[in-house]
Order: structure tokens, then C-alpha cells, then sequence
């Protein structure tokens, strides 16, 4: 019975991540594929450079909320059974979520890189451990104008925030095993995404940010 609720958040993680805002967004409002611009990738940080901010704001807050969604309709399907299930479940499904969007099911499998869907599950996670990704994201960010580079940085501090938070106990347990190994795990994929973009910054040939006018 454990394993059909496991099964069936992967499929609601999974379906819900490979719903790709910045393509529907793109094909809707700008007549266009994202894919076919810029970095050719199907994010939020493709879409500023496209078709500017208030695109890229969209597909941003669309795509974390679709986590969200995953992760708490998940848990509160698996919590009529027992509360832990109802977390192994909630992690799997933000997991789940985080692969459908790198991979989406109704878009050949090309998406996104996974900063706003690891926004999403940190948050569901534990709300501090969301502030401190977020607060690396923008102090990287303010320094180097380079996405991708806050993007691995928030990454590596997700990881670590994971392991501190549970292996500590610093804040009464607030991340428990499931989340812990999402909270790990998430950031190992997000930065394996941005592998390409890691090596042109050993280069030095990665692009800073700059928003279509």
C-alpha cells in the first residue's frame, strides 16, 4: 500500500514538473519558443533575456508553485495513511517535480534547470532554508551579474542547509530523513544541469544577465 502512494506522488511530481511555464508562456503571450532563443533553454532566466521580466517573473513564480502544489497534494494524499509516509511521499513528489521540469514529459524532454522548482521545494522543506538559498542566489548575483553562477551557489547551499539542519538538529529537527536526502539530492541534479555552463565559467566565457528592452 506505502509503495502505491510513493508511486502515485512520482506521478503527480513528474506531471506537474513537466508542465513548462516558459514554453506556454512564450508559444501564448510572445507568439515564440523560448527554446528556439537565446540559451535555448526553457527557464525563467531564458525568458528575461527573450522576452524580458515580466515573462521571466511569470514563468518564475509559475514554476515554484507548481512544486508546492506537487509536494502538498502529495503529503496530504499519503497523511491519511501515517505522517511519515505522508513525508517520504512530499519528497519524492518535489523530486519528481524537479526531474519533470528538467525533462518534461509533454515537451520532448527538453526544460528547464531547476533554480525556481528547488526555490519551491526548499520552501516545503523548511521556510529558512528557502531564505538562505535565496539570500546566496541574490548576494552572488549582485556581485557577479551571472545566473548561472548564483544558481550553483544556491545549489551547493540547499546541499549544505540539508545536511546542517538534519544532521545537527539545529532548529528542534525541522528537516527530517526524506527531506534531507531531497534537500541533497536536488542540488546534485540542478548543478549536473549547469555543467555546461560551469565549464564556460572556468573559461570565463559565461555571459552576465541582460534583459530584452
Amino acid at each position: 500500500m506505502d509503495f502505491l502512494f510513493i508511486l502515485i506522488s512520482i506521478i503527480i511530481g513528474y506531471c506537474l514538473g513537466s508542465v513548462s511555464f516558459s514554453i506556454i508562456v512564450s508559444k501564448l503571450a510572445y507568439k515564440g519558443d523560448v527554446r528556439e532563443h537565446g540559451s535555448g533553454n526553457a527557464g525563467a532566466t531564458n525568458m528575461a533575456r527573450v522576452y524580458g521580466w515580466k515573462g521571466a517573473l511569470i514563468v518564475l513564480l509559475a514554476d515554484f508553485s507548481k512544486c508546492v502544489l506537487a509536494m502538498f497534494l502529495a503529503e496530504i494524499i499519503a497523511n491519511t495513511q501515517n505522517l511519515y509516509l505522508g513525508n517520504i511521499c512530499k519528497a519524492v513528489a518535489g523530486g519528481a517535480c524537479l526531474v519533470g521540469h528538467a525533462f518534461p514529459l509533454f515537451f520532448k524532454f527538453k526544460g528547464g534547470k531547476g533554480i525556481s522548482v528547488g526555490a519551491g521545494l526548499a520552501l516545503i522543506c523548511d521556510w529558512r532554508v528557502l531564505l538562505i538559498i535565496l539570500g546566496v542566489f541574490l548576494i552572488v548575483f549582485f556581485i557577479s551579474k551571472i545566473v548561472s553562477l548564483s544558481s550553483v551557489c544556491a545549489a551547493i547551499a540547499l546541499l549544505s542547509c540539508g545536511l546542517i539542519f538534519y544532521f545537527t538538529g539545529v532548529f528542534d529537527g525541522a528537516i527530517t530523513l526524506p527531506e534531507m536526502i531531497l534537500c541533497v539530492s536536488a542540488p546534485v541534479l540542478v548543478i549536473w544541469l549547469h555543467r555546461q555552463n560551469i565549464s564556460r565559467l572556468i573559461k570565463g566565457q559565461e555571459k552576465k544577465l541582460t534583459f530584452k528592452k
